[in-house]
């Protein structure tokens, strides 16, 4: 099923000047009411004259979250505050929160791409999706309800936290689609049975997981706790929240709402482009944004870009999964490293579950290394031989992926602290 035909399944060409006429159109809106692109334009030597196809955008600046800091709160919107009719904003846990303002048009494409990416997942107007996505400054609660309403579908509006409620709800009112973070989904098919209940308790079908980087592995996982399909949507508060992309049922990338917003792959040391299914860092132009349209914006996603036609029938570009972020990348004795590489390991055995933090600290001039995982809750050694076994065969494992050497604990179930948001996966001592 396809929610938009026209935009989603369009040709090449017809897509492009689309993209050209709306990007010409945002540039000079830009130029003519924000100062800080026009004074960058203006230092480049750069006018709105000189964008006339989807081509020159690498003629434009580029824009970064320290720019959303430095001109916040509204110092980079378009259009008059009397326009605005919401406003979400960032944790500002590394600095300052970035403020992200919407018109009305605003919210109306914000709902269309979500409901896209509902429909993209299998989602119809028949589904009740249960939202533990959080509500308030955060987009994705918000985000998942007004996307589920376009669509027509029924919405338990839960947020996030109180898992007995949660699973009591999801019992009770029978919701078919389940929208929250992945970790959070872990979390939730842990807690089944202490709360005496099972996967066949419940009439899900499909998971709408995003927020976080997670890998093919634990996606295995969430699908054999909760008994569904687990699909990935991808968002960022600073372009729109959730519904920039989304899986389809071929799980082989997210489908990016390329009538809104226009990606771009870039070497994260270089800023060039990279060739189609390189990994890069994701960066991403707005289109048709009102408040706060954003030119070339540097996520510090890494991901890769394929453009083809899909099974679906769609013939927007696909992203690859987020394998991390270039700013979140762990630099150790000259080796770079990436929680979602260690993540896919310890899904690869058994014996232990999906929490874990990966603990960098430095004893003189050395860079060291710990996992710490927890033993997965159904798993009982019958001698404490049988954990040497399995702390060795994760140590050769991680030693192999990462080329460094790590040193591996294993935790008892339930005491490394879950989160009920995003999942915080390290703790790197050295910068304490």
């Amino acid at each position: 099923m396809i929610w938009n035909e026209t935009a989603e399944c369009m040709e090449l060409a017809q897509r492009r000047e689309l993209q050209s006429r709306r990007l010409k159109d945002t540039v000079a809106r830009v130029y003519q009411n924000v100062e800080f692109y026009r004074k960058k334009m203006q230092e480049i030597g750069v006018e709105p004259g000189d964008i006339q196809t989807i081509d020159d955008i690498v003629k434009l600046p580029f824009t970064t979250k320290q720019d959303l800091r430095d001109n916040y709160p509204f110092g980079l919107c378009a259009a008059p505050e009397s326009q605005f009719v919401r406003i979400h904003a960032s944790s500002g846990t590394t600095g300052k929160p970035t403020a992200v303002p919407y018109t009305r048009k605003d919210l109306e494409t914000f709902s269309e791409c979500v409901a896209r990416c509902i429909c993209s997942a299998g989602g119809t107007r028949k589904d009740i999706i249960q939202i533990a996505y959080g509500y308030g400054l955060f987009t994705g609660g918000l985000g998942l309800h007004d996307g589920a309403t376009k669509l027509g579908a029924g919405v338990i509006p839960i947020s996030g936290g109180n898992t007995r409620n949660q699973l009591t709800l999801m019992k009770d009112f029978k919701p078919t689609i389940l929208a929250c973070t992945p970790s959070y989904a872990m979390f939730l098919a842990e807690s089944l049975a202490e709360n005496g209940m099972s996967k066949e308790d419940l009439s899900l079908k499909v998971g709408i997981f995003g927020a976080e980087p997670w890998s093919k592995e634990m996606r295995k996982k969430i699908e054999e706790g909760l008994g569904l399909t687990a699909y990935d949507i991808y968002g960022l508060s600073e372009i729109m929240g959730p519904g920039v992309s989304a899986s389809c049922n071929q799980q082989d990338g997210l489908h990016v709402a390329e009538d809104h917003f226009y990606p771009e792959i870039l070497n994260p040391d270089t800023l060039e482009a990279v060739s189609d299914g390189t990994v890069g860092e994701l960066v991403f132009t707005h289109l048709t944004k009102e408040a706060m349209p954003l030119l070339r914006y540097r996520t510090r996603d890494l991901s890769s870009i394929t453009r083809s036609t899909c099974q679906c029938g769609r013939t927007t570009a696909k992203m690859g999964r987020i394998l991390g972020r270039s700013d979140d990348m762990l630099i150790i004795r000259g080796v770079n490293v990436f929680p979602s590489q260690v993540e896919s390991v310890l899904l690869e055995v058994p014996e232990v579950s999906a929490n874990y933090v990966i603990i960098v600290d430095r004893q003189g001039t050395m860079d060291t290394v710990e996992v710490k995982v927890e033993l997965d809750e159904k798993y009982v050694p019958d001698e404490m031989g049988e954990l040497e076994n399995i702390r060795e065969k994760i140590r050769h494992k991680l030693n192999s992926v990462l080329r460094i050497g790590v040193k591996v604990t294993l935790a008892e179930h339930k005491t490394i602290q879950r989160s009920e948001g995003k999942a915080k996966r390290v703790l790197d001592k050295r910068h304490i």
